[in-house]
């Protein structure tokens, strides 16, 4: 009888003692209440309230339900029945050089009216310090201005006045004002880049007009000889360009590379918030060579020293990770988007374009690295899979196996579409003809525009479809005119390109830039649904996506974003909980006056 009861004490000893441990364990870092959460499960579940711990979703359900999970410690936040969608995925954005030069550029990103523009660049002249520039380096349309046109030579330069200055309108043209054509010492000899031309005026004289016709080269070496911010300024603007993507619920994002960006060099930027641990969007990044003709020597020797899913020391739970090569494998198969210039052909124009594009993708097939390749239209994707089948064939089918994808294929055919899910790869499409769809058009005609892309036909194949932006010179940065665009096949000037066939629900265009755009990196099983044990990354949003007027999707914002559960950005109600920022430098930076996008 001792004994039992000795027995009978120490059980009831344990269970005081395990009963707080239980407790905990059942107990939430973080609960959202009183709002209208949108899953993106694949019942597209709408629910009250989530509850988050150790940085993973560990319920959605009812407000009663998830207030159960609210234990001492336990952050509480009342939505006030605000949309919570998961957080946004941009599939091919160019983030570590967006923030790389964000301090130095005027955004037109969403400016209303010309007159506007014109009158940002004058502000800005008037505090630009001798040796710098003012300058708009993409991410608009002449045609979201009410007056429908671009400006005129004689408006630049009366608006600068002797201040250098250059615009860049996608990857199309680019405009030196008069001051900047002398500081380059650009002249009636000055030779162009094979591919594209200086303009010049019945007088002979130069306009300050650039032209790609269709290689951007000359817009390229153009941005490359601006001068450049300082290390501080360059790692400031890349704080204040993730701060930027946050405001609109940007949580992931996968870089593309670009051109005059290298690697490691110009990453630094960001590697140092990585290195902190202090990154407020998961950052996935693809290598974009930049040496024409040493592309196999620049990926030999980037595999032999970096490891795909992370680089180096630096993995922080998905937030800086390297994912593979492109978007760019070959300059020589390069189909450039130049919808104001013919369209080019790699057979007709680059002969060696066959040979240079098997042998890097050979290497990363061997190396067992996925790749992502630029391809605008449909005669180049279906040259470019004559040679993925043949390296499939000659590997066994390896290729197949690697996660690879194409960027954007605007016209790609249906046939190709199946060629592309036979060998297992996917497509991430951007909202290049939002911006550019009207010059398209001109080009191409109408109902070429009504599926380019073929998103719809996409999704119906069941192929991996990923969307995003492409900002942030050949459109804007902001996602919202980009879901606007999948769903009402508007530009940002609103003339209508896709046929209703082409365009998405509002549910099917969020899936894209959520759960689609995961699988582009390769982390579909960790992000992009609000299911139990994906990351707790989310958005809780201005107004409701789901039942606001099409047209107001376009001015969407986040007045909270959360990052593995931790809060990054919030506004309105939220914005005593959004995390403090350093200031702005240099103080003649653009941001400091006007900000980014012009909400």
């Amino acid at each position: 009888m001792k004994n039992y009861v000795s027995l009978l004490v120490l059980a009831i000893l344990l269970g005081a003692c395990t009963e707080p441990v239980k407790k905990a364990a059942e107990t939430a870092d973080l609960v959202v209440t009183n709002a209208k959460v949108a899953v993106m499960d694949s019942n597209r579940s709408i629910t009250e309230a989530i509850a988050v711990k150790d940085g993973l979703v560990m319920a959605t359900g009812t407000t009663e339900e998830i207030t159960a999970l609210v234990g001492d410690s336990t952050e509480v936040i009342n939505a006030k029945g605000r949309t919570l969608i998961p957080g946004l995925n941009d599939s091919h954005l160019h983030l570590t050089r967006g923030g790389r030069f964000f301090n130095a550029e005027v955004r037109w990103d969403g400016v209303k009216t010309l007159k506007r523009a014109l009158e940002m660049l004058k502000e800005q002249a008037a505090r630009t310090p001798e040796g710098q520039w003012v300058r708009v380096i993409g991410g608009w349309s002449p045609f979201q201005f009410e007056e429908k046109r671009l400006f005129t030579m004689e408006e630049l330069n009366e608006a600068t006045g002797d201040v250098p200055t250059y615009v860049l309108f996608l990857y199309s043209q680019g405009y030196l004002n008069q001051a900047g054509l002398d500081a380059l010492g650009i002249d009636e000899n000055t030779k162009a880049p094979v591919g594209s031309r200086f303009e010049k005026g019945p007088n002979g004289k130069l306009t300050g007009v650039l032209f790609a016709e269709p290689n951007p080269t000359i817009l390229y070496a153009r941005i490359g000889s601006l001068p450049p911010l300082t290390q501080a300024e360059m790692e400031n603007g890349t704080r204040q360009f993730y701060r930027e993507l946050n405001t609109f619920g940007i949580t992931s994002g996968i870089d593309a590379g670009g051109g005059g960006h290298k690697f490691p060099k110009d990453y630094t930027g960001t590697k140092a918030l990585a290195d902190a641990g202090e990154m407020p969007i998961r950052l996935s990044y693809y290598l974009f060579p930049q040496n024409k003709g040493a592309e196999y020597e620049e990926f030999t020797e980037w595999m032999e020293t970096n490891e795909v899913g992370h680089n180096g020391e630096i993995h922080l739970d998905h937030g800086y990770e390297l994912e593979g090569g492109g978007e760019f494998l070959a300059w020589s198969a390069g189909d450039f988007e130049n919808f104001l210039a013919p369209q080019p052909l790699l057979n007709r124009d680059r002969p060696t374009w066959r040979g240079d594009l098997k042998r890097i993708v050979r290497l990363h097939v061997d190396n067992g690295w996925p790749f992502r390749i630029h391809a605008t239209y449909g005669e180049t994707i279906s040259n470019m899979l004559d040679v993925f089948e043949e390296v499939n064939e000659e590997t066994n089918g390896k290729l197949a196996s690697k996660r690879w994808l194409f960027d954007h294929a605007e016209t790609v055919q249906v046939k190709d579409l199946e060629r592309i899910k036979a060998l297992n790869g996917g497509i991430a499409i951007q909202a290049r003809m939002a911006y550019a769809g009207e010059y398209f058009v001109e080009r191409y005609g109408a109902e070429k525009a009504k599926q380019a892309p073929p998103v719809k036909k996409m999704m119906e194949m069941g192929l991996p479809v990923g969307a995003g932006t492409d900002g942030t010179r050949v459109a804007s940065y902001n996602p919202w005119p980009a879901l606007y665009w999948l769903v009402t096949g508007k530009t940002v000037g609103d003339f209508q390109l896709a046929e209703e066939a082409n365009r998405l629900s509002r549910e099917e265009a969020l899936h894209l830039y959520t759960k689609g755009s995961a699988w582009v990196s390769n982390e579909e099983t960790v992000k992009g649904t609000l299911e139990n044990g994906m990351f707790a990354d989310f958005a809780i949003l201005s107004d409701d996506y789901f039942t606001i007027p099409e047209k107001q999707i376009n001015e969407l914002t986040s007045v909270l974003t959360v990052v593995g559960g931790n809060v990054v950005y919030g506004d309105e109600e939220f914005a005593k909980m959004s995390p403090e920022m350093p200031e702005v430098i240099p103080d003649w930076s653009p941001v400091k006056y006007f900000g980014g996008y012009q909400k």
